[in-house]
């Protein structure tokens, strides 16, 4: 298995080519358009044929790539069948299969940052790989107050979902502020803030008044993206 993380720095956004070496068919992960260009270039060094980009959801803070990703190479394009987009080829629900060569990818609906929010699961070689988009950051999770956000049903995917995995799982968050790149469901359990609460209402309160100022590029992105990136 290739696997690379790739960083988006005016967003903060990381995204995550998966690709299998024996078929060298490949998936991408919360691609940004203005990182298109670097995306084909690693794709054409690495001889990769770019099957699947898809989004862990509709992201309000950058643009995305799936459209033009598509374009370029004739990739299929997914997003969760909460996000209603006409644009994507096909959309995953909760336990959908994403297989791309060797590699199958579980998507877990995990609502709550909004209410189309996936993670997915990998598991290769006796590892396990959890791609948590916005739902479960490092040290952190993600807000709740916009595009159908619920702080009680994040609680519930973090809780009752995510933090049920085995403490050595990795954990690959969409975001990171600090510029941490890997954490694992032990550290997150032990060290996250936003965990260490009692019940759903002590959650929904820290969430309910974290008063965060609208991402700047929400009222393009996100009808943009529902457009899969065509502006």
């Amino acid at each position: 298995m290739l696997f690379r993380q790739l960083f988006e720095k005016n967003s903060s956004t990381y995204s995550y080519l998966i690709a299998d070496t024996d078929t060298k068919q490949a998936v991408l992960i919360d691609p940004v358009i203005d990182e298109t260009e670097s995306y084909i270039r690693l794709l054409n060094e690495f001889g990769l044929t770019l099957k699947v980009a898809m989004d862990t959801h509709t992201h309000a803070d950058h643009i995305t790539a799936l459209g033009k990703l598509r374009e370029l190479t004739g990739c299929e394009t997914y997003m969760g069948q909460q996000a209603n987009s006409s644009c994507a080829n096909d959309s995953f629900h909760d336990g959908s299969e994403v297989v791309v060569g060797k590699i199958v990818l579980t998507a877990l609906h995990t609502p709550g940052h909004t209410d189309d929010s996936y993670s997915f699961v990998l598991n290769h070689e006796g590892q396990q790989y959890l791609f948590t988009g916005d739902t479960l950051l490092i040290r952190g999770t993600g807000r709740t107050d916009f595009q159908n956000g619920s702080a009680i049903d994040q609680y519930n995917s973090l809780f009752d979902k995510l933090l049920k995995f085995p403490e050595e799982t990795w954990v690959y968050p969409a975001h990171d502020y600090k510029g941490w790149m890997v954490s694992t469901i032990g550290e997150e359990r032990q060290h996250n803030p936003r965990l260490q609460v009692k019940d759903v209402i002590e959650y929904k309160k820290i969430m309910d008044n974290l008063n965060l100022p609208n991402p700047k590029m929400m009222d393009v992105a996100v009808p943009a993206n529902r457009a899969c990136g065509n502006l």
